[in-house]
């Protein structure tokens, strides 16, 4: 094992598992540690006072917190494998659509994901709008890293982890190969890559824990007489 790295995380957050992609493409090997949110642990607060927060990866006793910053913290000290482009530019578009997924991409899909069915069609719109945009930078190319899984898979790894659970969870379709088809091709190569697929959290679990989730929002939204 590599070290003294350890990443504090909870086995469904996709900014977690974005981490852990990161560091098995990297080869780093790592100790991980599920965090109980209801209950954070000591070392939680210890090493992210300031949000309390996971993802947190510990290196030799050194915290690096947000996800984003954590994979550019591996591409520095990890030099093999690179998951970022080496050409200025280009690293500064993958850092730029990264942010993109995280301000836009999400939020607009969690928002369409906890709507009701009388709002599908209004909340369903800016998800796609955002969509569009990932579908055309994919023009060409296998991964948005173009032939081999790079910083922006690893980003948008999220979508062929969760879009599948919100699908089933909503009885609807959000990425699919009429609509977006070079989207979806992506979701499925990712998907089977092995240093991906071997750390997917288990389907069932997620549809359940995020099928709650959608329930109480709704429960909560719903007019009280």
């Amino acid at each position: 094992m590599e070290k003294g790295v350890k990443l504090l995380k909870t086995w469904s957050s996709p900014f977690g598992i974005r981490i852990v992609w990161a560091l098995k493409v990297k080869g780093v090997q790592f100790e991980p540690i599920d965090e109980d949110l209801i209950n954070k642990s000591p070392p939680l607060l210890l090493y992210n006072p300031v949000h309390k927060k996971i993802p947190v990866l510990v290196h030799d006793g050194k915290p690096v917190a947000e996800s984003l910053v954590i994979l550019e913290y591996i591409e520095e000290t990890w030099k093999q494998n690179p998951l970022f482009p080496e050409d200025p530019l280009e690293r500064a578009a993958a850092r730029f659509w990264a942010k993109f997924g995280d301000d836009k991409v999400m939020p607009s899909i969690w928002e369409a994901f906890i709507k009701g069915r009388e709002e599908e069609e209004c909340a369903f719109a800016p998800a796609f709008e955002n969509l569009k945009f990932l579908e055309e930078e994919l023009k060409g190319k296998q991964f948005f890293g173009g032939e081999r899984i790079g910083i922006v898979d690893i980003a948008f790894g999220w979508l062929a982890n969760l879009v599948p659970v919100f699908e089933e969870i909503h009885a609807a379709k959000m990425i699919d190969e009429e609509r977006f088809p070079l989207l979806h091709a992506w979701m499925q190569e990712f998907s089977k890559a092995p240093v991906i697929a071997d750390c997917w959290p288990p389907h069932e679990k997620l549809v359940s824990k995020f099928r709650a989730i959608r329930d109480q929002s709704l429960l909560a939204a719903a007019p009280h007489a």
